[in-house]
């Protein structure tokens, strides 16, 4: 049975890439259904991306992140500032680059604004809204988004987690026996 599901989860990887032309996500992005997502956005080994998401261009996604259903990346492109002029028609600012780091978690209909860098490790309870820099290895949540503690409270801990984001491990089939258990 785990190899079936390892074939359906590439088959759909590869459609969804070629679907939207992602030329620079990693083939073991998996697509958890349908989504927006910019021809840009650039991801790593093992990323999760929900069902419902918009990503704006300009998104980089760390190894091991998941991204739940309704994630939104976007906004602060609209020019607002031109006298005279409707904003409809005064035209856009370049789209500024969004980072997610390495084994993030982004909760299910999360906002985060463009331009945002969020640190490895870190997780963004369900419905925030992002709209400064999140720390490595901490927990945000809110609207907007404020940290409300550390993911590990021991620096020992922080230290042996880095250490594993570096090794290139293939955790694949540890979700295949996740996802079985339930």
């Amino acid at each position: 049975m785990n190899i079936i599901k390892k074939i359906g989860r590439k088959v759909k990887s590869t459609y969804y890439r070629h679907k939207y032309g992602l030329k620079y996500v990693h083939p073991t992005t998996y697509f958890g259904g349908k989504s927006y997502i910019s021809p840009s956005t650039k991801t790593e080994k093992n990323v999760y991306i929900g069902p419902g998401c918009v990503l704006y261009p300009k998104v980089e996604i760390g190894a091991y992140t998941l991204l739940a259903n309704n994630i939104r990346i976007l906004g602060g492109d609209h020019r607002y500032d031109i006298p005279g002029r409707p904003i409809m028609y005064s035209g856009r600012d370049n789209v500024r680059p969004t980072s997610i780091g390495r084994d993030c978690w982004i909760g299910a209909y999360s906002i985060i604004m463009c331009g945002v860098k969020i640190g490895d490790g870190s997780i963004i309870a369900a419905g925030s809204v992002v709209t400064k820099d999140v720390e490595p290895y901490s927990i945000y949540g809110g609207v907007p988004a404020r940290k409300i503690k550390d993911r590990f409270s021991n620096p020992d801990d922080i230290i042996n987690h880095k250490e594993m984001l570096l090794r290139e491990e293939d955790f694949s089939d540890d979700l295949l026996c996740h996802n079985r258990e339930k």
